[in-house]
């Protein structure tokens, strides 16, 4: 059976509200043994598309990608189940924070994952949406120092010095956002990692050392992008973050210490939310004929909402290739 609508015409009319020939589906993961080059990266992604047919395509870039060329190593994985080693950080004293200076787009790592979403974009149907993943200019400085206690030091002893870093991190992803976009990319796929959580800090802290700098990144995306928030982790911020000018939401719905899909349609008051498969339950643990009940179970409940089917976060790499194919079947 051949779809009535394209992928684009699809997620465009979910998010105005209207009723699409099916509900749309995308599920992301990382391929560690091919995330190494733009060649390797680019070529897992397409290979993925065209397995499953997805709906939007989330780029999933090496998770580090927006920290080596500050000066972050890794120890590169060739196991496809296994992640990269970290092994050495930019920033491991409160000095080190005087280091980090805006990067140009064409500094090495950035400019070959803009290298890799051109090859996507080349490689791809026109139709279908391409989101870039982008990390917010707090959880980059997070990934910058070995742990999340040094950047909460920082914060407390040094706030000038680490607010400087963080306004040279934002100046730098404003700038990339720009080339993503020129690339390719549709839009952004913008992710607060574990720091828009109270397990972190303090929604007030976050409003200071956070939210202002998320938003100039999200400016520079553009109001036209197909832009997606996603609210990572547990107790988080999304409520807080309802307000965000983007057009789609994502977070772990089925974690108790936050909102489930439902209460997230109700706060998010007619946005459009990506949500509804649990990656790290029934999709990574049921069988397909669980799975295909289950699908059949939520388009039920959540007809006629402005939801794209999805999961919280990426899925791991040991998903079962059958259970992704009960899943994508469970929207046709």
């Amino acid at each position: 059976m051949t779809d009535a609508l394209s992928h684009r015409e699809r997620i465009k009319a979910i998010i105005q509200g209207k009723t699409p020939d099916r509900p749309a589906i995308s599920l992301w993961r990382h391929f560690y043994h091919r995330e190494s080059t733009p060649q390797g990266l680019a070529g897992a992604m397409l290979e993925f598309q065209k397995k499953y047919d997805w709906d939007f395509m989330k780029i999933n870039p090496r998770a580090s990608y927006h920290v080596e060329d500050w000066g972050n190593r890794l120890a590169w994985s060739t196991d496809e189940f296994q992640k990269h080693r970290k092994i050495k950080f930019a920033v491991n004293k409160i000095e080190d924070w005087d280091k980090i200076e805006p990067l140009n787009p064409s500094a090495p790592v950035l400019a070959e994952h803009l290298k890799a979403v051109s090859l996507i974009k080349e490689g791809s149907d026109r139709e279908l949406p391409l989101l870039m993943t982008v990390f917010s200019p707090i959880s980059i400085a997070g990934d910058l120092v070995p742990d999340g206690k040094m950047l909460m030091k920082s914060l407390t002893d040094e706030p000038n010095r680490l607010t400087e870093a963080l306004e040279n991190i934002t100046t730098t992803f404003e700038n990339y956002v720009v080339e993503l976009r020129n690339a390719g990319a549709d839009g952004i796929f913008f992710a607060t990692t574990e720091w828009a959580s109270e397990d972190m800090m303090t929604y007030e802290q976050y409003a200071k050392y956070a939210r202002p700098y998320d938003l100039r990144i999200l400016k520079a995306a553009g109001a036209d992008g197909l832009n997606l928030l996603h609210v990572c982790g547990k107790n988080n911020f999304l409520k807080e973050l309802a307000d965000y000018p983007v057009k789609l939401f994502n977070w772990e719905g089925y974690d108790p210490t936050n909102l489930n899909l439902n209460g997230g349609l109700r706060l998010l008051r007619g946005k459009a939310i990506v949500g509804g498969i649990d990656h790290t339950g029934w999709l990574l643990h049921a069988t397909p004929s669980e799975i295909k009940c289950e699908m059949s179970r939520l388009k039920e409940q959540f007809a006629g909402q402005k939801l794209i089917f999805g999961p919280g976060c990426t899925i791991e790499p040991i998903v079962k290739a059958e259970n992704i194919i009960a899943a994508r079947k469970g929207v046709v």
